[in-house]
């Protein structure tokens, strides 16, 4: 996605101007997803009452109840684009996580 031509479209490492058309950048684009695997229960789980599983729901509300719409949905998923100038990509492509 490339801004509209008002806009300045910068690298997102190092602020370098960025020239569409010219062939300086990178559009890098992430998604992030939480575990998709169902859950795991251990054998103490496996003798949970009714009242045992409404007592966890309750709790896992409760700890969200202070939790936006946005922040609730960015703890699922997140899709990220950002703009790379080719010298930022170079160095990121090949040490993604910065360690």
């Amino acid at each position: 996605m490339i801004p509209d031509d008002d806009m300045p479209l910068l690298c997102h490492r190092c602020g370098a101007d960025l020239t569409p058309g010219k062939g300086n950048f990178y559009v890098v684009r992430i998604e992030a997803l939480a575990d998709p695997t169902g859950p795991r229960f251990d054998d103490e789980a496996a003798g949970w009452s009714a009242e045992d599983i409404d007592a966890e729901i309750n709790a896992l509300i409760d700890e969200m109840k202070d939790l936006s719409e946005q922040d609730m949905m960015d703890q699922i998923f997140r899709r990220l684009t950002i703009h790379l100038c080719s010298r930022c990509y170079r160095e990121w492509i090949e040490n993604p996580t910065g360690n």
